[in-house]
């Protein structure tokens, strides 16, 4: 939690008001550790940065015409530490996605990232994924999201 209490003053500051003081919190990470979802990237002194990767797929997402009974891995709350941003953590993080996918015999990656953070609309397509549309989530009400897809080979 130390790392989300680093990032979501940077995010705010950015104009993406994606996350707050309720959302994420502990439970969601509990959560996700407890499912063995929760990835991270660290050097050997501190945490550089966390991505949930599951096949939890939102059920907005067949908004943008997604079929969710297709298996997919979904990144969820990808974090990188302000001291670490612009160094390729979230890229290896999402790399780490694409591995997890290829172990399942999984070949679509999905995501969704607030409409104002302009960091992930840059990163995502030059990862390979592709703008899908835009779609509101009924637990971040009054927030839109851009999604994206990845297929691989």
């Amino acid at each position: 939690m130390a790392l989300i209490r680093r990032v979501v003053p940077a995010m705010r500051a950015s104009g993406n008001l994606q996350w707050d003081d309720s959302y994420p919190n502990a439970e969601v990470f509990l959560r996700d550790m407890h499912l063995a979802q929760l990835w991270v990237a660290e050097d050997p002194e501190q945490l550089m940065g966390v991505a949930a990767i599951t096949t939890d797929q939102e059920p907005e997402y067949a908004e943008v015409g997604w079929d969710l009974t297709e298996r997919a891995v979904v990144v969820h709350r990808l974090a990188v530490d302000p001291d670490f941003q612009g160094r390729g953590v979230a890229a290896a993080l999402m790399r780490q996605a694409e591995t997890v996918a290829l172990e399942r015999r999984i070949l679509v990656l999905r995501l969704d990232t607030n409409s104002q953070n302009e960091a992930t609309q840059k990163l995502f397509p030059k990862l390979g994924y592709s703008f899908a549309g835009e779609i509101g989530l009924g637990f971040r009400p009054g927030l839109r999201f851009r999604c994206y897809e990845k297929r691989l080979p």
